[in-house]
């Protein structure tokens, strides 16, 4: 057990899928993973271990926000032996280039946090995915011909903003998106030496007000989960 996850040890896995919602994650566990067994949900956070394609995964939930994601993949990191972590989540679209339900590998994460500072003295503003799983997703989604958009994000510290124009830092390193977790989780797995990808689906087209509903976020979203998995256990 850790301060914030209580399963025991062995009973999380060495490669994780993180969705930002716990509902989400209960979701996956159980329609995607064969015997998943709840092995965590101190505060309502769901972590769940099973099998996927004979191999053994565990799906658990970040909560929002880069603290949240930095306090569970780090314990995830250090206290259990996870080697990689991939968030699963949604983000807003800064341009109409992007659509709905597009699908989005980060290369890197941009951010105005001082988490990573803060935390490792790592001063960038910029941070690159860790490790081989973006390859890994990037392959994957070669070989089942799903288009995936590719490049740097803006992982925000706020949802909500009073200046309407995209952000300063985001226009600096041309992000086509935005969310809100990327940054910490590279900051993390950098820091340890881990393997971190985010594999993104397009939630919000922020100029033109598209968004798709709360239920969609929690349900709809296969085509990412199971591009997710595929490449958890290539």
């Amino acid at each position: 057990m850790s301060v914030h996850i209580s399963a025991k040890p062995g009973e999380i896995a060495p490669v994780v899928l993180m969705p930002g919602d716990p509902l989400r994650a209960k979701f996956i566990g159980e329609k995607f993973l064969e015997n998943a067994s709840l092995v965590s949900q101190t505060r309502g956070i769901f972590f769940y271990t099973g099998t996927y394609k004979g191999k053994q995964i565990t799906v658990g939930a970040s909560g929002m926000g880069c603290p949240s994601i930095g306090i569970y993949s780090f314990e995830l990191f250090s206290e259990y032996g996870v080697e990689s972590i991939t968030r699963i989540g949604t983000c807003g679209a800064y341009t109409t280039d992007l659509r709905l339900f597009d699908l989005v590998n980060v290369e890197s994460a941009c951010s105005e946090s001082t988490y990573a500072q803060c935390a490792f003295n790592i001063k960038d503003d910029k941070i690159p995915h860790q490790g081989s799983m973006y390859d890994r997703i990037n392959q994957v989604a070669a070989s089942k011909q799903i288009t995936l958009q590719t490049g740097p994000i803006h992982s925000s510290d706020v949802f909500y903003r009073a200046e309407t124009d995209i952000p300063a830092l985001a226009q600096k390193y041309n992000c086509a998106a935005v969310e809100m977790e990327a940054f910490a989780l590279f900051a993390n797995a950098k820091y340890l030496k881990k393997s971190a990808a985010t594999l993104l689906t397009v939630s919000d087209v922020i100029p033109t007000r598209e968004h798709i509903s709360a239920d969609q976020r929690e349900k709809s979203l296969e085509k990412m989960i199971l591009l997710a998995l595929d490449a958890a256990v290539k």
